[in-house]
């Protein structure tokens, strides 16, 4: 079972999922009981739950290889990772740029008009403060259809791959798009339990 700060992945073999939960769980439960060889000849097909989209797993070494619960860790890191970070591993040494890193303050560059930037260095604080404030209350009175967005874009990338041959998944996409919860039911009737199920729990916020 997947906590509700955790970004559960799901694996199917065909239409049947054989395996959800945290990145690692998922990972350490398909080696012992699918096997490694079945992920590389894609028989079994891995989906994240932040954006629906298929994943591969590197399940090289055994359970207890010092190397494979450190990938299992850095998967699960940054599955579970802030919005904003973005989802890579740097081993090289940090440059030092613009901004003030350390306080999770980072510089870069954007483009305005002249009075753009005339009105910014009139405002309370200047043109950086400005911007952050204005960029947090748009996120505040967005959060909701960001949200629903979001649902609905993973929602298809999953479906996408799982569902995109089967009866309904043109009714379906548009219902999602529509928001229309009773109309994507219907037209996902004809579907297996595992793949309506997990389309279902990846569309919640797209129904609002």
């Amino acid at each position: 079972m997947t906590t509700s700060n955790e970004t559960p992945y799901f694996a199917f073999k065909g239409d049947r999922l054989v395996a959800e939960g945290a990145p690692s769980q998922v990972a350490l439960q398909l080696k012992a009981e699918q096997g490694e060889e079945r992920l590389r000849r894609g028989e079994i097909l891995v989906f994240s739950g932040s954006d629906g989209r298929q994943i591969d797993l590197h399940l090289v070494g055994s359970e207890a290889d010092a190397d494979l619960r450190v990938r299992l860790a850095v998967t699960d890191e940054l599955v579970a990772a802030p919005e904003g970070v973005a989802g890579a591993i740097d081993t090289d040494p940090p440059k030092r740029g613009r901004g003030r890193p350390r306080l999770g303050v980072v510089g870069r560059e954007i483009t305005l008009l002249p009075r753009h930037w005339e009105w910014l260095d009139r405002q309370r604080g200047g043109a950086s403060a400005t911007l952050r404030r204005l960029v947090d209350a748009e996120r505040k009175a967005t959060v909701t259809q960001d949200e629903q967005r979001l649902s609905q874009d993973r929602t298809n990338h999953f479906l996408s791959a799982m569902a995109g041959d089967l009866a309904g998944f043109e009714d379906a996409t548009r219902a999602l798009y529509a928001g229309d919860r009773a109309g994507f039911e219907v037209a996902s009737v004809s579907w297996c339990a595992d793949i309506r199920r997990v389309a279902m729990q990846l569309a919640d916020a797209a129904f609002g």
